[in-house]
Parts: C-alpha cells; structure tokens; sequence
C-alpha cells in the first residue's frame, strides 16, 4: 500500500522502452514512479495519485504531449504538476515557446543525458520533499492545536462545573476569567466580571481584596496561600473558604492569582447545630443523671428494706427508659401522649383490659413527657398496690381534655378497696404532685376510689398532623415470676456489671447460667458446643455483630431473645421475630420473658410501686 505522502513521478510515452530507460534512470529511495502509454492513461493516473512531477513524450500519437499539457492545465487537480517535455526534435525557440505555452517548465532531448535528467529531477524531488515536511508539520501543528483546544474545553467545562468558583486575575486585580461556579455561588455572570477590576463584582470585603493584593506582592516568595471569609453570595452572606495560587509569566515576569473559592455555609450551619445538639445532649443527659440520682435517693430514703428499694427504684428507671426511647423514635421532637399511655400497658404497669381512655390525641415536649412518664407510672403502681388495681374488679378511668389553655387530665379509679387518706404523702405522691412543673396538681381520697386531676399549661400542643401514626401494641403482662426450675442459660454480655445483675436475677428465680461469653468467639464456641436451655443475647460485642451466634442458635434449635440497648432496626435483620429486651432491663419482664420462650404459663401478675 503506496503511502499518501510519498513522492511520485509520472512518466508518459508510448513507447515502452523510453519508459523503462527513464524509470532506470530515475530510480531511487523514497520515489514512486508511475508510467502511462498514452494521455488518456496519463489523466486516468493523475485523477488517483498526487504527482510532484510528470516526464510527457512529446511526441506521441493521437494526444501528443503538447496537448496533453492543455488538458491538465484545464483541470484543478492536475493544473498543478509541473511538466518536463520529452523531445527528439531539436530546439527551436517556436518549439519552446509552445511548450511553455503548453505549462511546461522545462524540456529533455533525446537522447538523454542521464546527468542533466536526475540533476532536474532532483531539484523537484527536494521541493516534494520540503512541502511534504511541511504539510506534516502542517497536520502536527493542526493535531496540537485540535488537543490544545480539547484540553482547554475539558478544563473550561470542569471549571464550569466544579463546585468550586474559579476566578484569574492580574497583577491589578483585575478579572481575566471567571468560571460558572463562580456566577453560581456569587451570582454575577462572566460578562460583568471580566475584564473588570475584581473589586467591582461587589463579593468580597475590603480586607479580603487588600489580602489578595498582598500574595501577588509576596510572588516569588511564597505562591501558595490560603484564607477564610464571609462573602456575597448569590442567596445572601456566605462563609468561603479562599486558596489562592499566585503565579509569575516566564516570559515577562508578571504575576497573576489565581483563585479557588469553596463556600462552606452548609458545613458552617451543620458545625453550629452540632455544637448545639451536643451541648443540648449534654444538658439532657446531665438532666437525666440527677433525675436518675434524685428518684434513687428519695426511693432509697422511703424503702424500708433493700427488695423493696431495688423493686421501686427499677421500676422507676424502667419507665423513664421507655420514655426514653419513644422521644428518640420522634428524634426527641414530640411524642404522643397515646403512646406514653401504650407503653405503659405493654410494660405491664396498667392492664389496658382494665383501663378506660378518653381524650383528643395531646402531642408532648420531651420534657413533660418524661415528667408524665414518671408520674404514670407512679399512679399505676399505687393503683396495683393499693388501689383499684389490686382487685380483679378493680378500673382505672384516664381522661384528658384541653381546657382554658390546659392540659386537663383525671385518673380515676373504682371498684378497688375502700380508700382511706394516708397520714403521710410518701415519694411516689409527692414525685406526682411535683412532676408537672408549672402545673397544678389536686388529689380526691374518695371512698369509692382516688381521683387525681392533674393540669398542665405548657409543653402540649393538640395539633397532631407531624405526628407519625403508631399501632397500638399488644397489651403484655409483667409479673413477678415464680422460679422456673434448674434452666440452663448461656448469656452473652460484654459489660461485666450487666451481666453480673442479670445472672443475679436468673439466679434468684432458680436458673443456672452455664457461661458467661464476653467475646464473639467466646459466644460462638459456647453456642456450638455447650448444652443449654435458653440464650440472653447482646445486640453487639465489642462492636461485632452477633448474627453468626444467632444464626448458630437458630439451626440449634434453641430459644433466644436480644437484650439490648439498640432498637430493632439496629439488630440483626433475620432475627426480627426474636424477642427483645431493652437495657436496662426490667428483672420481671425478663423472667417472664424466659418463661415464655419456655413455653411456661405466665407467673401471677403482680407490680409494686
């Protein structure tokens, strides 16, 4: 395959010989040489090839040589190539001068001299060579200009569309280019900012602009800076953060800068409502420990024995953990007082068989609804010790209304013993009358039942539209469980006083743990090869999920429940009928729990308070 940029001569004469004599002598590297008997054959040629240089017999029959420069001459792809005639006939000036008449540049008497013929055709075969050294710097040329502008369209288009705003400007300070991120965070378009001194785009403070000004100054010694500022933005005041690259002409010695500017509102908003959603932890979880440390200390100052301290006071933080986890389902937002209601008859507190509710659906503050938490669980355990629920026939009426801008609510219960005033109010009357905060609080000793009406003015709304629908879950009786005889326990648990309280509790209603792993390899040798009953679960160990161990169980065919202090979603996802426990957790509903995992009829219901 012949290259395009090859050197070509055409030769044309009828006569065979004279064309093999002529390829002979002009034979070389790097020329191709085409020959043709005849014009039309010539033509032909010259439509498919580009030739540098054409040898025309003059003398030939039909089209002779003269004729068939005329022809060429006529035709755009062949008016170019220059033509040396070919001639028996001796000179004449009228012969010449039609044959440069013709388009001939030169003539060859025959008989040749090979040393005139190659001298000639050498001096075109240079002038081939040189254009053609020419057109590929041409093309290589055209080639670099084709990426140069390639490379400058891609870095246009990832300037344009980089969050980053991408700004040059000269040793003045005036704008040489202008991305469209930056039309996008400050608002102004390319045409209004280039060409123009920076200052008049109207984005940057005064002591921003003196500061830019000072890193061209520094060029040479220093071309890497960086800054942060509060800008003008397209929306409004922006937070920015500037790195600015100055840069001197290799040429001239001229300094430029070049700017790329990274607004950081979102990062700067987010670093504010992390400052203030942990200082507001902080203050609830300081908040919570003294709540904690206060019902500790008075439940410890009204306890008369240690059981009975230990009973009341788990009690206590049993309900303020669940109040707990509701307001973390709203995101500590506002929960309803239907399902602080919920959550106590699925805890076991109330028996919702034995419950009357009535009341518009009331959406709560986290703080009145840890309040309430407490205080309903106060009323329902004075009520199964005392009251109305500490008889089968025995009911509680709850109520609610908002009257007056007020939260109204009235517990009532009947059908109980007969109620007599105590002497003395103990912690638990005393926690309710002063769990509302800037409420009020009003106690009936009625024969037939106590009533208590309690009122709040603050931290309820009745608007209940943000509110997510919840399920009423099934009501679940917490009991204190009778032993359940020698059942075997494996119970999985990392942190040593959890499980050193759990065991005390399995131990005391007669179960035996047979071991204790605190380690996920330690929980998965004892699940494959220790015999046992029932297995207690922790939800992670040491950060490492459980599933392995779970799974290991399941195909063992042993019960199992979690205890844990993640909520569901947190477990593993193919355990969801699987019982969960939440830390801390409440000693009767665990029991209960095994019981039931035991298949065991539930224990006599029975909660003190």
């Amino acid at each position: 395959m012949m290259s395009e940029r090859a050197i070509r001569f055409l030769l044309v004469d009828d006569l065979p010989e004279n064309l093999l004599a002529l390829e002979a002598l002009l034979q070389r590297d790097g020329l191709e040489i085409h020959k043709a008997h005849s014009a039309s054959e010539a033509l032909e040629l010259m439509l498919q090839y580009d030739f540098r240089l054409a040898f025309v017999d003059v003398q030939m029959p039909g089209t002779n040589g003269y004729e068939l420069a005329e022809l060429m001459r006529g035709t755009e792809l062949t008016r170019e190539i220059p033509i040396i005639f070919v001639t028996a006939a001796d000179q004449s000036e009228i012969r010449d001068f039609q044959g440069y008449e013709a388009g001939g540049v030169d003539f060859i008497f025959k008989p040749i001299d090979p040393v005139i013929l190659r001298s000639k055709a050498e001096i075109f075969y240079r002038l081939a060579s040189q254009a053609n050294n020419l057109e590929r710097q041409r093309d290589e040329l055209r080639e670099i200009a084709q990426a140069r502008d390639l490379a400058i369209a891609s870095l246009r288009a990832h300037a344009d569309n980089s969050p980053l705003a991408l700004i040059e400007c000269d040793a003045r300070l005036n704008v040489v280019s202008w991305s469209g991120g930056a039309e996008r965070i400050f608002g102004v378009a390319p045409a209004k900012a280039i060409g123009r001194a920076l200052a008049e785009a109207g984005c940057f403070p005064h002591d921003s602009l003196e500061l830019f000004a000072d890193w061209i100054s520094s060029a040479g010694s220093q071309a890497r800076h960086s800054a942060e500022t509060v800008a003008n933005g397209a929306s409004g005041t922006i937070n920015c953060e500037i790195y600015g690259s100055v840069v001197l002409d290799p040429a001239q010695g001229r300094p430029s800068l070049s700017l790329q500017i990274l607004e950081t509102t979102e990062r700067h908003e987010a670093e504010k409502v992390r400052s203030l959603l942990v200082g507001e932890l902080n203050h609830r979880i300081k908040n919570t420990l003294a709540n904690v440390q206060a019902i500790m200390r008075q439940t410890l100052r009204t306890s008369s024995t240690l059981a009975g301290f230990n009973e009341r006071f788990s009690g206590r933080l049993q309900s303020l953990a669940r109040a707990h986890s509701i307001l973390s389902d709203v995101t500590w937002s506002r929960a309803s007082l239907g399902q602080l209601i919920e959550d106590q008859c699925a805890a076991g507190t109330l028996d919702r068989d034995r419950l009357e509710l009535s009341g518009p659906e009331i959406a709560l503050s986290p703080e009145v609804t840890l309040r309430l938490a407490l205080i309903l669980h106060e009323l329902a355990t004075n009520a199964a010790k005392y009251g109305a629920l500490s008889r089968s026939s025995g009911r509680v009426h709850l109520s609610w209304t908002v009257r007056q801008s007020a939260l109204q609510l009235s517990w009532r219960e009947t059908g109980g013993p007969p109620v007599i005033a105590p002497v003395q109010l103990g912690f638990g009357s005393t926690l309710i009358e002063s769990g509302v905060g800037d409420g009020e609080v009003a106690v009936s000793w009625q024969p037939e039942g106590v009533l208590w009406t309690i009122g709040i003015h603050s931290g309820f709304t009745v608007d209940m539209s943000q509110l997510s629908q919840q399920s009423d879950p099934d009501p679940a009786t917490a009991c204190h469980a009778e032993g359940f005889g020698a059942c075997r326990v494996l119970l999985v648990e990392d942190e040593p006083l959890i499980a050193m309280d759990i065991t005390d509790v399995l131990e005391d209603h007669g179960a035996q743990v047979v071991r204790l792993a605190t380690s996920l390899e330690e929980a998965l040798l004892a699940a494959r090869t220790l015999d046992f009953d029932l297995a207690l679960l922790d939800g992670n160990l040491r950060g490492a999920p459980v599933d392995v161990v779970a799974q290991t169980l399941r195909l063992r065919s042993i019960p199992f429940c979690f205890v844990s202090g993640y909520n569901r979603e947190h477990l593993p996802r193919n355990f969801q009928d699987v019982p969960l426990l939440t830390k801390p957790v409440d000693p009767m509903r665990l029991i209960e729990t095994l019981r039931q995992m035991r298949g065991l009829p539930a224990a006599n219901a029975r909660r003190a308070g």
